[in-house]
């Protein structure tokens, strides 16, 4: 009974069963974004995309080789899922007027490319301390709650994982 009483109150576990960080959606509910497809023609939302898990990227136009290097792992860690890839969606929030690469668009294809106003997005999206929106991915829930961030340089490996628990507990989406 000590042992047990020791245990439970003087050594507590640290381990955390999750590499992203999980956001409380209450603190970062998701704003009415305007936003408009990659011809900058069509009014788009988030929420036209519930039901879906969205994996989420936040870059410029131009998109540097560490923004192609994050969408090329948003495509993968989406097909590495098997059969449960279809409820994911990869979105990326261009924050720029510049226009995409055509080089690029053959490797994104099936990724929402929607342009909206950076200073917004800052609002919304939490950030690790030294890092700014662009250097994370995010993923929200079927229900359009914000609630994970992946770390700047994240392992796909561990990004997988999360995902993969994610869509195997979750019964929506």
């Amino acid at each position: 009974m000590i042992a047990s009483y020791f245990t439970y109150y003087v050594i507590k576990p640290t381990d955390k069963n999750n590499y992203g960080t999980i956001i409380d959606p209450r603190q970062y509910p998701m704003p009415e974004l305007n936003m408009t497809n990659e011809e900058g023609a069509k009014p788009s939302a988030l929420s036209e995309l519930k039901g879906k898990w969205l994996m989420v990227q936040v870059d410029g136009g131009s998109c540097a080789e560490v923004c192609q290097r994050k969408l090329l792992e948003m495509r993968q860690l989406r097909l590495a899922q098997g059969k449960a890839m279809d409820r994911i969606e990869r979105v990326w929030l261009i924050t720029d007027t510049q226009t995409v690469d055509a080089q690029i668009k053959p490797g994104i294809a099936g990724t929402y490319l929607l342009r909206t106003d950076r200073a917004a997005l800052e609002k919304w999206l939490p950030t690790e301390s030294g890092s700014q929106i662009q250097d994370h991915i995010y993923l929200i829930d079927p229900l359009g709650n914000l609630m994970m961030r992946f770390p700047k340089d994240a392992d796909p490996n561990k990004v997988k994982k999360d995902i993969g628990k994610l869509l195997k507990a979750s019964a929506i989406g």
